[in-house]
């Protein structure tokens, strides 16, 4: 198989393309992709400061990677949520590609200032992976405005935009689908936030990881086993062994037309925001969804011990 621009070895094969690239064809194409990402959506500018969330992951490594490639102002994130040695391992392969960037990595402590994320999810009667959603996203925001960054910027891809985007519609959840996007823009207390590699598969950002030597941990995050997202990723996939291109067609074609899908509902107000009496994260009650997941704990540790 050659390059489609080159008589050269390809070493990827894009179906949703009708393409297959070489090395440097492909590093080409996939710059290409998340600086049309970045313009089209006005994500960033070269003056801004960002927080680049990183998980220790191939996704969130190859994002810091090439924005740092890009000339981009960025530092890191990592959110330690004490899953045992999964969380060990993954810090240490955020600390050496920092390391490599030669920048900054901002470490938060969750598991020791808090408890460890499958504890929280247990005394919350949640499942573990909204319980790190929710611990991250405040995490994320709340570090941005402390340390005055103007973007926080996060390793989505299109598998995962377009698997949450079926599961949205599969449970009709119009709020949510109305509010996906590549970007969140400002709001007064919330800092504005990106995904530029939304254009982007989990097997070509696996391939630029590879052709760039970016050292990722490999290992599924333990508590994601038998999660919905990877049920309906699945789903994807097979329909894209059989018609190639339907995830680029089914996530591009919802945010091309979702604006006029969406434009009766602009007047529909679903309450004023106000803003968390405890942390002053906005919310739409009392309190933020963070503040009321820990009071999970203080009323653990006031329930006495069954056995006392």
């Amino acid at each position: 198989m050659k390059c489609r621009l080159c008589d050269s070895i390809a070493v990827i094969s894009l179906p949703r393309h009708n393409s297959a690239f070489c090395r440097n064809h492909f590093v080409e194409f996939f710059q290409k992709q998340v600086k049309r990402a970045i313009k089209s959506y006005r994500m960033l500018n070269k003056t801004d400061r960002i927080l680049v969330c990183v998980s220790g992951g191939k996704d969130s490594l190859t994002l810091w990677h090439i924005l740092n490639e890009f000339g981009y102002n960025t530092t890191g994130l990592y959110i330690n949520l004490g899953i045992g040695e999964y969380s060990e391992k993954s810090l240490e392969k955020a600390e050496a590609f920092a390391k490599r960037l030669n920048k900054e990595l901002i470490v938060v402590d969750f598991a020791e200032e808090y408890t460890d994320i499958k504890a929280l999810a247990r005394f919350a009667d949640r499942t573990d992976c909204s319980t790190c959603g929710v611990v991250k996203r405040y995490f994320f925001n709340r570090v941005a405005i402390e340390k005055g960054f103007d973007a926080v910027a996060t390793g989505h891809n299109l598998d995962d935009e377009a698997a949450r985007l079926l599961g949205n519609i599969l449970r009709w959840q119009v709020d949510l689908v109305q509010k996906q996007s590549p970007v969140l823009d400002n709001e007064e207390g919330l800092k504005k936030k990106v995904k530029p590699l939304f254009r982007l598969t989990e097997q070509e950002i696996a391939t630029y990881a590879f052709l760039n030597r970016i050292d990722y941990l490999r290992e599924e995050c333990p508590m994601s086993k038998g999660t919905t997202s990877l049920v309906y990723k699945e789903a994807l996939n097979r329909i894209e062994l059989e018609s190639p291109g339907t995830k680029h067609f089914f996530y591009f074609q919802f945010l091309e037309r979702k604006k006029d899908v969406f434009k009766h509902l602009k007047e529909d107000k679903k309450g004023v925001l106000s803003f968390c009496e405890r942390c002053g994260t906005p919310c739409s009650g009392e309190y933020c969804a963070f503040c009321r997941l820990t009071d999970y704990l203080s009323k653990s540790a006031q329930t006495p011990c069954e056995h006392a």
